[in-house]
């Protein structure tokens, strides 16, 4: 995660727990869906923001398991640990996963966070290699089209707003591999035997409070970066007014997950 993504995150803080009713929760039980940790699992949640998949991972773990939760904004990590006390098995540190020495771990997953790392190849098989021989690692990405929308209408927005030409979309390696079978692909190279990405579909009637709660708890708060109070309600009436006249009324929150096995099992996937 690039340090303009890490403040964004920790700006984002407040708002990252409403908007992950919406989001990161339903998105974060789908993935631990797949990885499907069983009671007694070591597992490695990496780019854990405030716990939307660890959270369940450790009630599927139990006392006798671990998860070890795992996120470079201190913020979120804080939230994580006010949320969770007496939570036995979760603990939660604010690191770069990127260089996380513990290994053998029976479940490593990630959920919407591997398309950060300044190095998305380096930095996922980095977490292949945590797993043990035969643990099951899950990676949850955004499928093509997803979330687009919204920063779209927003970098229009923040332009028309203070006159600078709009910023360009980011984009990355995970542009390559934001379809099924093109990520399957991504992921065996990686070093996982027996992959299979599932389609979570996610369509959320766009409402102007959750478009906006979109900007405010998400990454893409780093548009407004530089903007006072005044400018961001002038941004914000000119975003919503725009999604309006285009007719944009649903969100888009569709993700791949995709889940393998470390090498060395030929086990099916659960």
């Amino acid at each position: 995660m690039t340090d303009r993504y890490l403040k964004a995150f920790d700006t984002a803080a407040a708002d990252f727990e409403r908007l992950g009713e919406h989001l990161w929760k339903p998105i974060g039980q789908a993935t631990v869906d797949r990885t499907a940790p069983a009671p007694g699992d070591r597992v490695l949640d990496a780019c854990c923001g405030n716990g939307a998949s660890a959270v369940p991972a450790a009630l599927r773990v139990g006392d006798q398991g671990r998860v070890d939760a795992v996120d470079r904004s201190a913020a979120l990590i804080a939230d994580l640990h006010s949320r969770t006390t007496g939570l036995v098995p979760l603990h939660a540190r604010a690191a770069d996963v990127t260089s996380w020495p513990d290994s053998g771990y029976d479940v490593v997953q990630a959920v919407l966070g591997i398309f950060f790392f300044p190095d998305m190849a380096a930095g996922t098989e980095h977490l292949v290699s945590r797993a043990r021989p035969g643990g099951r690692v899950g990676f949850t990405i955004w499928r093509r089209g997803a979330m687009v929308a919204p920063g779209t209408h927003l970098r229009q927005a923040v332009s028309q707003v203070t006159g600078r030409p709009a910023e360009p979309r980011p984009t990355g390696p995970v542009e390559a591999v934001n379809v099924a079978a093109d990520y399957r692909a991504w992921l065996t190279d990686r070093g996982l035997a027996d992959v299979t990405v599932t389609t979570h579909e996610l369509h959320l009637p766009l409402t102007p409070d959750l478009a906006w709660l979109v900007v405010t708890g998400s990454g893409f708060v780093t548009v407004l970066d530089g903007l006072d109070e005044t400018r961001i309600e002038e941004v914000r009436d000119v975003y919503l007014d725009s999604l309006a006249r285009a007719g944009v009324t649903e969100l888009d929150a569709t993700t791949l997950i995709g889940v393998g096995y470390s090498q060395g099992s030929n086990a099916l996937v659960m």
